[in-house]
């Protein structure tokens, strides 16, 4: 059984076409109808640019840092070979690689500035796609000895190029005669690249992991593992599996822990977007409402006559159900299609 009848359906739709008399009611329905479907469209753009924005970022961060890190409880990580070995026999686990970071200073033409410097193996670098085919000058196979590599933000503010120098300063200092002084080394830039962080390429130095064992005197050892896996959101199904493998002395944390308050902020940018959007189309259906309102004050009589030949309470509502319901639905349907081709 229907839930509108011919005769509901006949009448709703004529009440929608209105004659000369009612031609402002039309243009309050029409209103109402383009309401709603802007509403829907900016609703359907606005949170696909969000998720858009979201993944981009996600592909940048997870690309050139891990999901999740093996470390040790102190100090630096000890017999990482076998732990490196048994880490990638871990069901799920897409790539594993040895890690040295660190802090540390550059100095260049009486400036100074602070950096992050993560030590890497040459074949280690080449597999991470968002560095490796992001090389704007120079390139990763002389990523080799004391060849760095760093972001085309530093190299531009610092007028850097291929083949110069960079002094790196060590947070670690050492004794002597004179007292503690720092440790510092010139490194030629083999490659500058362009991730698109501004993060990364202004702060970001990459050195060959032998440089880095020596920079930072971690003769044998590494700073963590840094472990890829199949399904970045859900990191947690592998943290028990990835733990055991690192052994009791080993402690393990992923991405979503490392980047919690980043996520956070996106989190609540996106719900609070979201929730704008949706009273934008409350606004849009109350104007449904209004325009109801109007169209049963205008048709008094017309319901008065269906009333006396017979047509039930819930045969009227239905009327006027069907015309507002036809309104919704008909700019719900437009402003999908025109957000889904915008989007």
């Amino acid at each position: 059984m229907m839930i509108f009848s011919p005769f509901e359906r006949m009448v709703g739709w004529r009440y929608l076409r209105a004659r000369r008399a009612e031609g402002f009611i039309s243009l309050i329905t029409w209103f109402s109808l383009l309401g709603i479907a802007l509403g829907v469209a900016t609703l359907i753009v606005v949170m696909a640019v969000m998720n858009g924005f979201r993944q981009e970022l996600f592909t940048r961060i997870l690309g050139i840092n891990g999901h999740m890190y093996l470390s040790a409880y102190a100090g630096p990580l000890y017999d990482y070979d076998a732990k490196l070995e048994r880490v990638r026999a871990v069901p799920g686990i897409k790539l594993a690689t040895p890690i040295i970071e660190g802090q540390g200073l550059i100095t260049i033409n009486n400036t100074a500035r602070g950096i992050m410097i993560r030590g890497m193996k040459q074949d280690d670098i080449l597999a991470r796609t968002t560095i490796a085919s992001h090389i704007r000058s120079g390139s990763l196979q002389n990523f080799k000895d004391d060849g760095i590599a760093v972001g085309i933000r530093m190299a531009d503010s610092l007028g850097l190029k291929v083949g110069d120098s960079l002094t790196l300063v060590s947070a670690q200092s050492r004794s002597s005669a004179f007292g503690t002084v720092p440790r510092y080394k010139a490194y030629p830039i083999v490659a500058i690249f362009d991730i698109g962080m501004y993060e990364y390429d202004s702060s970001f130095v990459f050195m060959p992991m032998p440089a880095a064992q020596v920079f930072y005197r971690m003769e044998n050892a590494v700073s963590s593992i840094e472990i890829f896996v199949a399904d970045q959101m859900k990191v947690g199904d592998y943290t028990e599996a990835v733990k055991a493998a690192g052994g009791p002395t080993s402690r393990v944390q992923d991405w979503q822990n490392r980047h919690e308050a980043f996520l956070n902020t996106l989190k609540v940018e996106r719900n609070v977007m979201f929730l704008i959007l949706t009273l934008i189309i409350l606004v849009a259906a109350f104007n449904v409402i209004s325009s109801m309102f109007m169209l049963v004050k205008d048709k008094g009589s017309d319901i008065a006559i269906l009333r006396t030949m017979g047509a039930s309470k819930g045969t009227v509502l239905r009327i006027f159900f069907l015309s507002g319901a036809s309104i919704g639905v008909t700019g719900t349907i437009c402003g999908s299609a025109l957000g889904i081709l915008i989007a």
